[in-house]
């Protein structure tokens, strides 16, 4: 009998199709913007831990000699000229400020006395007894003098033992009566009484080239005067023998303190040079303190002190074409507004020199530096 196959279906048995493919499901983060991977360089990787918990110590593997290793200077007198001239930045082309604010900068920096002290030579150098042989003979010679500012160490207010090049000093002296009286005392830095007379004393004392030993003593900041002497006016219209309410035993006293009293070489402007540097040091201490130990790596410290401003570099100037935020100006800083630009690694190296701080090698991180 013929077998017939037929195709119907087999009854009972049915399959049901899936969709193979799911569909998508939308995203939690699809409505954020898209940025494209940056690498972030060593420092910012570094400074971010150190900023996320600056809680622990770091490494310490002794003293570092890293600002004698890299001053560029090789003797005292290089010192002396290189501590004065980066002591300031220049003022920076985008500086937030206007032209009245930069002229009060300007001006406040010619205005500041040549002083530099022996600690921060000793800083740069770090080899004391070359350091002190060479300071003598430049003395000795004529070439240096020596002053001494009341206050050292941490005390903020003084300089303590201090130098000053003789070209620099004799730049500021316009009266050829004065230098000669330089000349003769030699290294002293005392004018015996009866040198001048009364009014050239007051003139000498309000321009800041002399003080008495009193405010020595006292530790004043700005430029003394001997007490209970008169005013310059008045000193010399008694000299030419206008008592002008004055009576002859006034003029006799007066005249007497001037040539019994030993007054001590200063120079003009000490007063907001010491003020400014005191600002310094304590801003310096504050950015510091930043951190619970009271220790940083260098680089951070450096950041700290500048602060988050823009600057020159290419991906800062490309971010202002692009209307993006490349950091705060300089003129709304505290090292621009109340530092008047002061250089970071001056105010460091005077740091060190004053005792506040010392600097150390941490093998991972570069230098760092910590409150003493």
């Amino acid at each position: 009998m013929p077998l017939r196959i037929t195709s119907a279906p087999v009854s009972g048995i049915r399959k049901n199709r899936k969709s193979t493919t799911l569909k998508s499901q939308p995203s939690p983060f699809a409505g954020h913007a898209r940025r494209k991977p940056t690498q972030s360089s060593k420092s910012d990787k570094l400074s971010a831990v150190y900023q996320e918990d600056d809680s622990d110590q770091l490494p310490d593997i002794g003293v570092s000699r890293y600002i004698s290793e890299t001053a560029p200077v090789g003797n005292v007198t290089q010192a002396l000229k290189y501590i004065q001239k980066s002591m300031f930045e220049d003022v920076p082309t985008r500086a937030g400020m206007n032209s009245t604010r930069i002229a009060e900068v300007l001006n406040l920096r010619r205005s500041l006395p040549p002083l530099v002290s022996v600690a921060h030579v000793h800083t740069l150098l770090d080899a004391p007894t070359m350091v002190e042989r060479e300071i003598v003979d430049l003395v000795n010679t004529g070439r240096v003098r020596r002053l001494i500012v009341p206050g050292r160490g941490n005390d903020a207010a003084g300089l303590g033992d201090c130098l000053v090049l003789a070209e620099d000093w004799e730049g500021l002296v316009r009266g050829n009566r004065f230098l000669e009286v330089l000349g003769q005392i030699g290294t002293s830095s005392a004018i015996p009484g009866g040198t001048f007379s009364p009014e050239e004393y007051m003139a000498l004392v309000r321009a800041g080239f002399l003080v008495s030993s009193s405010s020595l003593a006292k530790g004043s900041l700005g430029v003394a005067s001997l007490p209970s002497l008169p005013s310059s006016s008045s000193a010399t219209s008694a000299s030419r023998g206008d008592t002008n309410g004055w009576s002859q035993d006034d003029i006799l006293v007066s005249r007497f303190q001037f040539h019994t009293a030993t007054l001590f070489l200063s120079l003009p402007n000490i007063g907001p040079y010491l003020r400014l540097l005191g600002t310094g040091r304590t801003h310096l201490i504050s950015l510091l303190k930043k951190s619970s130990s009271t220790e940083v790596p260098l680089y951070l410290l450096c950041d700290r002190w500048d602060g988050a401003v823009e600057t020159d570099k290419s991906f800062n100037m490309a971010k202002r074409a692009r209307g993006e935020y490349a950091g705060i100006l300089p003129g709304r800083t505290k090292k621009w507004k109340d530092l008047y630009g002061m250089n970071f690694r001056w105010a460091l190296e005077e740091a060190l020199g004053a005792g506040l701080v010392e600097i150390f090698d941490t093998g991972s991180v570069g230098p760092g530096i910590r409150c003493l």
